[in-house]
């Protein structure tokens, strides 16, 4: 059984910040990739940020690069997302996802199991 638990997620206005956690837990591979989604209302849950299991590779979409910052700790199995200078248009329920691969990915089909999500509402 492997478990994600997103936490952090919140109301914050535009020009503020936050910062999302996963916590992973269960069945634990020697190596795997996680990831970033998030689905706003009537869209497609899209790609946000990935990262590989040394953390030495990290892919961005295009339109959080340079305000969101993907990193994790493999010895809390923990990973993070720092999100700064928010913008309405970030305001989204956020996925963690885990890939049984240690090469991270930007597509949504590559990963096996997804957590429950967190909200995250920016005002502007």
């Amino acid at each position: 059984q492997v478990q994600l638990d997103e936490s952090g997620g919140g109301l914050v206005q535009a020009g503020g910040s936050l910062r999302l956690s996963c916590a992973a837990s269960g069945r634990t591979p020697s190596s795997y990739a996680l990831g970033w989604f998030r689905q706003a209302p009537g869209k497609e849950r899209e790609f946000v940020a990935a990262i590989n299991w040394f953390g030495t590779i990290k892919y961005y979409d295009d339109s959080v690069r340079g305000r969101f910052t993907i990193s994790r700790d493999n010895a809390k199995n923990m990973l993070y997302l720092q999100m700064n200078t928010l913008k309405p248009e970030d305001t989204a329920v956020y996925y963690c996802a885990r890939r049984e691969s240690g090469s991270a990915s930007k597509l949504r089909e590559e990963y096996d199991y997804w957590g429950q999500g967190t909200q995250v509402t920016v005002s502007s």
